[in-house]
């Protein structure tokens, strides 16, 4: 079986398929601190609660945007786990032509999600992630990735905002019941959802009017589906694109 983890600046998601589907899948918190160790009971934890012995996996693959963890979830598949990860980054095949400046400075993740969107869903393409960062990606037909834009995430974007003013209450990000907030809660819940509903419709567009023919926008990430409904301009949302490209780049360079 093929274990699957993505390594996010806010959480680290982590998958097993089977060959056929995803039996298992799991989140948790990312936290730089962490020892070998600290992570290594935990991942071996979350194995015996699923249920998945540690002998039934022969193939790791791990996509990171937090390069100081590497080495440390390297060690801790190795010790507790006895695996040997590999890591998406240079030298891997991906079946893209990444036409970026700097093609090694763009993130794991955004590759991986249009190694997905490509083998799954065709291009061109517009890819909406919604993690800790916002990110749309262009990809055109032939498969070139052109590279994209990056937002600050919603969650971090409503931290700033409660950081930098006092009086402002936390709240949770949600839909309010009108645009128009009658109270100071009512008001922040108004202002994030359609701020950011504004963005994302105004972003989509202009990558769209920059590619060729119609594209596909498909969106991922744990807050798409909470704008699914009033952006009106996704074709696709899969929650799970990062761990399916992640499938896609394990099959593509298994030896």
């Amino acid at each position: 079986m093929f274990l699957a983890i993505d390594i996010g600046n806010t959480n680290i998601v982590l998958g097993i398929w089977d060959g056929e589907n995803w039996i298992w899948d799991r989140r948790i918190s990312t936290d730089r601190d962490k020892t070998p160790d600290e992570y290594g009971i935990l991942l071996a934890g979350l194995f015996e609660n699923g249920h998945v012995k540690r002998g039934s996996i022969d193939d790791v693959l791990i996509s990171s945007v937090v390069p100081p963890l590497n080495g440390v979830l390297e060690k801790a598949l190795d010790n507790y786990l006895h695996l040997k990860p590999r890591f998406v980054g240079p030298g891997i095949k991906t079946g893209l032509n990444i036409k970026t400046d700097n093609p090694r400075e763009v993130g794991a993740d955004r590759i991986v999600n249009a190694v997905a969107t490509y083998h799954l869903y065709g291009a061109p393409a517009v890819i909406v992630d919604f993690g800790t960062a916002t990110t749309f990606c262009a990809l055109t037909e032939e498969g070139e990735y052109l590279g994209g834009a990056i937002a600050p995430g919603v969650g971090i974007s409503a931290a700033a905002l409660f950081e930098k003013a006092a009086q402002l209450p936390r709240i949770s990000v949600r839909k309010p019941d009108q645009v128009v907030g009658a109270n100071t809660v009512s008001a922040l819940e108004s202002g994030i959802y359609y701020g950011f509903l504004g963005q994302i419709k105004e972003i989509v567009k202009l990558f769209k009017n920059s590619l060729p023919g119609n594209p596909l926008v498909i969106a991922t990430g744990g807050l798409a589906g909470l704008w699914e409904k009033d952006a009106g301009c996704f074709d696709i949302v899969n929650p799970r694109l990062t761990l399916e490209g992640l499938r896609l780049l394990g099959e593509m360079n298994r030896k």
